[in-house]
């Protein structure tokens, strides 16, 4: 398998979630309610050893609902599959202006107060943070329609999340969704990878200072399968679809690195999953 095909590997599975820019359609709809959400973070945090489930477990407990009742949308949280100290998790709000008021409402608030010495107990980095919108205005978005599970209802879904992570040396340029849309997409949805939503970097300046984000122009793609099997045999099929080389090449010589994908597993209380 060529470098490319394991890159889109890792982005295909990490972001079902629902976003979309100020003043447009995209929704993110839970319990048939809809919303609009115009940023997005994905949030990737490196843990202590052994400290992941003690983080997952006070996370699905005490901070989902704050985070909501702040004026945030909490879209999912997830082990990554491969490196067992890391957490990821992806959480929206309905613009700029709106996620400084959320973020400040949240980490000044009592939920914060009462938890944070235990949660960044558990953490080496948690700076590791993608500020995002969606790449076209009028991006068509799925639609969650069951509630988020109850604390201690559920067990973890087995389906996985594929986030795939592009990096470029300047600002995505608008044509490169295009070309996404018309050349890789298809390839990828014949093998059973639908893509579920693309993301590209947030030009804004970051406006709560207090959590950095990464300084990268990136363009981000998820995918869901229902197992992680399902999903590396979909990229073994991926990389022989005929005329793939010549896809995988065009591709590779438009990006500043090779693709970050990350392989995700929701906990029992992701919405998305």
């Amino acid at each position: 398998m060529n470098t490319i095909a394991l890159g889109l590997m890792a982005v295909l599975l990490a972001l079902n979630t629902c976003l979309g820019r100020e003043g447009q359609a995209s929704r993110f709809v839970a319990g048939g309610t809809p919303e609009v959400w115009s940023i997005v973070e994905l949030r990737q945090y490196t843990l202590h050893q052994g400290k992941r489930d003690v983080l997952i477990d006070l996370f699905d407990a005490e901070f989902v609902e704050p985070q909501e009742a702040a004026g945030m949308k909490v879209i999912g949280q997830f082990r990554d599959l491969d490196r067992p100290d890391r957490f990821v998790w992806l959480r929206a709000f309905p613009d700029m202006p709106a996620r400084a008021r959320a973020l400040t409402a949240f980490y000044s608030g009592p939920t914060w107060a009462a938890h944070k010495t235990l949660a960044n107990s558990t953490m080496i980095d948690f700076d590791d943070i993608l500020l995002l919108r969606t790449s076209r205005p009028r991006a068509n978005l799925p639609a969650v329609t069951t509630p988020r599970p109850a604390g201690g209802t559920a067990p973890a879904p087995s389906a996985m999340i594929a986030a795939t992570i592009y990096s470029f040396s300047e600002h995505v340029d608008p044509e490169f969704a295009t070309f996404f849309e018309r050349t890789l997409q298809p390839a990828l949805t014949r093998v059973g990878l639908p893509v579920l939503v693309t993301l590209v970097t947030e030009d804004s300046p970051n406006n709560f200072p207090a959590l950095p984000v990464r300084s990268e122009n990136a363009f981000v793609w998820l995918t869901r399968t229902a197992s992680a099997a399902e999903y590396s045999q979909a990229i073994r099929q991926l990389g022989a679809q005929p005329g793939w080389p010549q896809i995988a090449a065009e591709l590779q010589g438009r990006l500043r690195k090779p693709p970050e994908v990350l392989r995700l597993q929701p906990t029992s209380r992701s919405e998305l999953r």
